[in-house]
């Protein structure tokens, strides 16, 4: 049988590291300040300069939360800083940006918003295998005093049945 051009594969396989998300910014106190119920991945529109910075691991959703308005979401008081090799043309670090969703995501959404009284937290901020930015969104509830107590008992406890476990081993 003749080798023909097809019985080679089309484009040779991609390094194991570009199947990985790249994560830049990472909301670690959602977990401890709230019930996490839906997570969501979500498109982003950005700027070119905006792009540039949060390519250099610059980034903050820390104290950011988003926002539907009519049929958009909307990601509020996130901090990606001015790109430091930008002209006059730079952004503006602290400015809304859209959320880009399905339009079904963003009616379940807002009705949990609206009628449950949860919130929209952002968990990360990273750029996914082909090279986009992407927000991972949860819908959450907010935890009470007593709540936020019960979390740390917790985590103390595994701490120290892993602390014996080493111990004994």
């Amino acid at each position: 049988r003749t080798e023909r051009k097809f019985d080679k594969p089309m484009a040779r396989p991609r390094p194991e590291t570009f199947d990985k998300k790249k994560i830049v910014a990472e909301n670690r106190r959602a977990k401890f300040e709230y019930f996490l119920e839906d997570v969501f991945e979500a498109g982003i529109a950005l700027q070119g300069t905006e792009v540039k910075s949060l390519r250099f691991g610059e980034g903050n959703i820390a104290e950011s939360y988003a926002e539907v308005k009519g049929n958009q979401v909307w990601l509020v008081n996130s901090n990606i800083p001015e790109f430091s090799h930008g002209n006059r043309f730079n952004h503006e670090s602290k400015r809304p940006r859209k959320l880009l969703l399905h339009e079904r995501e963003i009616a379940r959404m807002h009705g949990a918003v609206e009628r449950k009284g949860m919130t929209l937290v952002p968990l990360a901020l990273y750029f996914n295998s082909r090279g986009k930015v992407k927000v991972e969104l949860a819908l959450a509830k907010g935890k009470k005093t007593h709540d936020k107590r019960e979390t740390i008992k917790e985590r103390d406890w595994k701490r120290d049945q892993q602390r014996i476990m080493k111990a004994h081993s």
